[in-house]
This record gives C-alpha cells, sequence and structure tokens, in this order.
C-alpha cells in the first residue's frame, strides 16, 4: 500500500491469514485501505502479512473485538475455527463479537456466505430471496448467523453478505477442489468427481469473491443497510467443464474417479472435514444454479477470471503444477 494510494479508512480483518479474509484484505490494502488484523499469534501473521497493523487478539473475546474495531470503517468477518473443529460451539460467539463491536463503533459487517443455508427444496434455481430450509447443522448455523446480522440491520449497523458456491484458488485448503478434487503437492494424473452425470455444480473463484466483496464496500452507503447478493461465478453446467479446465491445465487427458462418498462415516470421527461434506452431499445430487442479477444491477457487472486461468493457477498454488 502506497501513501498517495491511502484512502483514509480502515478494515478490520477476522480471518486475514486465511483464503477469503485474506483476498479481501489484500484487495482493499491495494485500492488503499489500511488494513488492521486481528490474530491470535500477531507476530506470526505480521511475518506474513507485512503490510498489514496486525493485532493480538481472539475473535471469541468480544473485548478484543471492540478494541480492534476501533476506528473501523468495516469489520470483514471472515473467520472459521481451524479445520473446522468446534465449528458449531464457536461460530456464533464470535460473529456476536463482531455485530457488538460494529454496533459500538459504527462500522459495516461483511460476511462471504455460502450456499448451505438452502436445502434441496429451492434447487435447481437459487436467489437471495428463496425460503432457507437447510436439512444440515452446518446449514442451519449459517440460516442463524444471517438470521443475527439480519436483525442487526434493522438495529442500524449495516451489513453486506455475498453468497458465492464452491471456493477455489490461492490459499483455498479446506475446499472441495483442494481436498476432493485433486491431491495437493502431487502432478494431476487423475481427479475425483463428487457429482453424477449431467448434474450442474456452482464454483466460486476465490479472487473474483474477494473483489466482488470490495466493490460492494466501497458502493457502502448507497446500498441497502442489509444487503445480499448472489454470484454466479463459474457454473459447471453438466459436471464435466471443471474436468476440462483441469485437463487443459496440465496439457493431458485425466483419469476420473467417483467420489468414494461410502468412506465419509468411517473417516468423519477422525477428521472434522469429512463429516462437513458428507452433510453437504444433496448439493452433488441436484444442480444449484445462483442468479446475479441483483448484483450485476449494483456493480454493472460480475468480476470474472475466465475457468482456464482460474484453474492453471489454482492448481500452481497446489503444488500440482511446475512454477511454484
Amino acid at each position: 500500500m502506497t501513501e498517495q494510494m491511502n484512502t483514509g479508512k480502515t478494515a478490520l480483518i477476522l480471518g486475514a491469514t486465511g483464503g477469503i479474509g485474506g483476498a479481501v484484505a489484500r484487495g482493499l490494502a491495494a485500492h488503499g485501505w489500511r488494513i488492521r488484523a486481528l490474530n491470535r499469534n500477531a507476530a506470526e501473521a505480521a511475518r506474513r502479512e507485512p503490510g498489514f497493523d496486525c493485532v493480538q487478539g481472539d475473535a471469541m473475546q468480544a473485548s478484543d473485538v471492540l478494541q480492534a474495531a476501533t476506528g473501523a470503517e468495516v469489520i470483514v468477518h471472515a473467520v472459521n475455527p481451524p479445520g473446522y473443529r468446534n465449528w458449531g460451539q464457536l461460530v456464533l460467539p464470535m460473529l456476536d463479537s463482531t455485530i457488538a463491536a460494529a454496533k459500538a463503533v459504527g462500522a459495516r459487517i461483511v460476511l462471504p456466505g455460502t450456499v448451505y443455508n438452502f436445502g434441496p427444496d429451492v434447487l435447481p434455481n437459487v436467489t437471495e430471496d428463496s425460503p432457507q430450509h437447510p436439512q444440515t447443522r452446518k446449514g442451519a448455523i449459517r440460516v442463524e448467523m444471517e438470521r443475527r446480522l439480519k436483525a442487526a440491520a434493522e438495529a442500524g449497523t449495516p451489513v453486506i453478505i455475498v453468497r458465492a458456491g464452491d471456493f477455489f484458488g490461492e490459499r483455498v485448503t479446506n475446499s472441495w477442489f483442494s481436498q476432493g478434487i485433486v491431491k495437493p503437492g502431487k502432478p494431476v494424473a487423475s481427479v475425483t468427481n463428487p457429482g453424477k452425470a449431467g448434474i450442474g455444480h456452482q464454483w466460486a473463484y476465490l479472487p473474483d469473491v474477494a473483489e466482488t466483496m470490495i466493490r460492494l464496500i466501497e458502493k457502502g452507503d448507497a446500498l441497502p443497510t442489509f444487503a445480499v447478493y448472489h454470484m454466479r461465478g463459474h457454473w459447471d453446467g453438466d459436471g464435466q467443464q471443471m474436468i476440462g479446465a483441469i485437463e487443459r491445465a496440465v496439457g493431458h487427458k485425466v483419469k476420473v474417479k467417483s467420489f468414494p462418498w461410502w468412506i465419509l462415516p468411517f473417516a468423519a470421527p477422525f477428521v472434522p472435514l469429512m463429516k462437513e461434506l458428507r452433510e453437504m452431499r444433496y448439493l452433488w445430487k441436484v444442480p444449484l444454479q445462483m442468479r446475479n442479477d441483483r448484483l450485476v444491477a449494483v456493480l454493472g457487472e460480475e468480476p470474472h477470471t475466465p475457468i482456464d486461468e482460474a484453474v492453471k493457477t489454482s492448481l500452481t498454488a497446489l503444488g500440482c503444477l511446475p512454477g511454484r
């Protein structure tokens, strides 16, 4: 961040060393924002992100969040428990800390949302206002998160939520792409396809999601107090487009294997992520497509990286291609 670009605005990022939090933080910094990052290991965070003002603290502690939020116009709530450990017990208290801090300092809350709020009853075409009837524990928590944010907005604290499909991209570690389809650190000889043949799936390239959030943040007061937007992202209409992009990136055909859903019940007690993946299986059985009409009406376009560029960058970052 250069001095002449400084906007004088401060954003507090919760989860700045993670995928989406880090991408939004770096993007806002490039737009001239001062970035303050709350982290339980501020020294390590500062080493990884030397351009940020890294503050020691815990998102579970309301007093830590409030102190870090002082002077901030925006709080980006992109924090998750590492490896999804104790996700259900920690997520809502962390959000409550953010809501309390935002209310106290007059900041806007920005949340990266998901499709987990929605159950099979509203598939395949999902809008921002579709009924939310989740059939999973994680989905129910997501619904409650948004309910609390809407209540905060109705009480005067502005909120932006951007919902998108399955993330992939640099620094995305807990994802279907990086832990289900390809194997990090290994050349791609085969891929695992979680979906059924002919079933479409919604993907979201992390830098596009971050840029969308940044553009909405900079719209600021022109948005509704409770502003919710869907991204179209990369729509894989027949479940084969992502595989095709991977093949073009590696330069040869790859073997396509079915995802071993049968093993998840056995792995779930030892690997929390496996339990999360199992709960979301319904999203691979029915096509889910999110319309972005509302987003385009506000921004004029949706930030969109071509699929081949996005996949090649992602594979390189995962160590599956030469170059990194």
